[in-house]
């Protein structure tokens, strides 16, 4: 099951960050990663869009759950590795240091989940769309 989300009010939000009334980009879909391509039992497991200046989410919400597995610490061991992955990227893409850059995604985090500058709605839609 995937869950489809969006944010979006008169804050500043994720989406915002990239938008801009005089700004156009084109649509950029990332490559899919070549592990993932040979590996025949790999599963995506997020997916995140910038698009009509709301943040756009795909979740596979129920997998670990499903495979008799806590969901809830799994996403977060899943979110901890995405963030070292964010630090490794910017250090070997801009020369900035892994730890401040985990420190910096960290406490825009924490920030963001104490005082949100969008609210977050969304649904389940089974399977694929």
């Amino acid at each position: 099951m995937s869950v489809h989300t969006s944010a979006r009010d008169h804050r500043r939000g994720a989406a915002d960050l990239l938008n801009s009334e005089d700004a156009t980009m084109p649509i950029r879909t990332l490559v899919i990663p070549p592990a993932a391509q040979r590996d025949d039992n790999a599963v995506q497991m997020l997916s995140a869009w910038v698009a009509e200046k709301d943040l756009h989410c795909t979740l596979n919400i129920g997998m670990w759950q499903n495979n008799g597995r806590p969901e809830p610490p799994a996403w977060g061991i899943l979110l901890a590795d995405v963030i070292r992955h964010i630090g490794n990227a910017m250090r070997d893409e801009y020369g900035m240091e892994t730890d401040k850059t985990i420190e910096a995604v960290l406490d825009a985090l924490h920030k963001e989940l104490e005082n949100p500058t969008s609210k977050v709605k969304g649904g389940f839609h089974p399977g694929h769309s």
